[in-house]
């Protein structure tokens, strides 16, 4: 063996001992994903990005947004993004777990589709499909109550979109809850299909309810403020990120996902704000105008919109079975968090791009 050889050797070791030290020091931050989706996408890009540098973020996506949140209040993930209605079951249950930020509105990627003949008049005791306890169940219950037509009257099937394609094409079902991509395969495939209701339309999109929420468990919050601090400022980083990179971002999440960038486009758009028909991206400065902690009306809700949110989903968990009773909507969120950045002068106002 060379001199040569055996000095580059010896010059590894110290850059191994380096990189494991810099490792070493890095704060871990456990975060789950419900389900494989572009809007839960963000801490992923901030891992890619590097937007957090004094942490390791180790992110799992579960596919099931009931088991992340179980993993969330046993301590076992540190934050959980997911769907805004679990936060009056966390209530009920009396689970350490606090919704912290409303962060993409559903604009009309969320949707009721009737199968072909069915109407509200023709709906009673007939299958209907959505998810147990998910948005998607409000949603669909909402139009019901719209049209006259309560709840107990319909047979629920406990169905995610992807999964009431094949029934709603087989004639099993009447009705479902859908979202992109699975509505344009279910349309495209059986014709007399009718999408009767989108959340962007007023009636939905003014509950400021159906969307996207950052949960954290509540003793990470208590011993590891600091930490539960900027991981929400990387999120909103990683907004800007995506916001100044559209394209870039969406196939990078393409291949995170596993979804074709068309699919992604479809629901984030590409001017890096929102996607009618998909979803909206609130910016820092919309979160926390909903979380009531800066002056300002966000275009979902209201300023201080979330206690209304949450107490509206506490009232149709009670009316669809899924909770007993009406809890204070307040112990189900803590804005606190985006409070402490907006006064240490942290901003983000983000206007779509041409």
């Amino acid at each position: 063996m060379s001199f040569r050889s055996i000095f580059a050797g010896l010059l590894l070791v110290p850059l191994a001992l380096l990189a494991q030290t810099e490792a070493q020091a890095q704060e871990k931050v456990r975060i789950g994903v419900a389900v494989s989706w572009p809007g839960y996408a963000f801490y992923e890009l901030a891992r890619v990005k590097n937007l957090a540098p004094d942490y390791a973020l180790d992110i799992t996506i579960y596919e099931d947004p009931l088991t992340g949140h179980n993993q969330l209040a046993a301590g076992n993930i540190d934050i959980f993004v997911s769907t805004l209605d679990y936060a009056p079951v966390a209530i009920e249950y009396g689970l350490p777990i606090v919704s912290v930020a409303y962060s993409n509105p559903s604009y009309g990627v969320d949707q009721v589709v009737l199968a072909p003949g069915v109407s509200a008049d023709t709906i009673r005791g007939r299958k209907v499909a959505a998810p147990e306890a998910f948005i998607g169940q409000i949603m669909v219950g909402y139009w019901l109550e719209q049209n006259g037509v309560r709840p107990e009257e319909v047979d629920w099937v406990n169905l995610n979109a992807d999964s009431g394609v094949g029934p709603m094409i087989s004639g099993d079902l009447a009705a479902a809850y859908m979202y992109e991509p699975y509505t344009s395969r279910l349309t495209g495939a059986l014709e007399g299909t009718r999408i009767v209701a989108d959340t962007a339309q007023e009636d939905f999109r003014k509950l400021g309810l159906f969307g996207d929420a950052i949960f954290m468990n509540v003793d990470f919050i208590k011993k590891r403020r600091q930490a539960a601090l900027d991981m929400l400022k990387a999120r909103w980083d990683a907004v800007r990120y995506w916001h100044d990179n559209t394209a870039d971002v969406n196939a990078l999440w393409a291949d995170y996902l596993q979804w074709p960038v068309e699919d992604i486009e479809a629901v984030t758009g590409t001017n890096g704000k929102y996607f009618l028909g998909g979803i909206y991206m609130f910016d820092f400065d919309e979160a926390a105008q909903f979380c009531g902690a800066i002056p300002g009306e966000p275009p979902f809700g209201r300023n201080g919109g979330f206690a209304d949110a949450v107490a509206t989903t506490n009232d149709w968990w009670v009316k669809l079975g899924v909770l007993k009773e009406r809890h204070d909507p307040a112990r189900g969120f803590d804005c606190s968090l985006i409070a402490e950045l907006a006064e240490g002068g942290y901003r983000q106002s983000l206007q779509a791009r041409p």
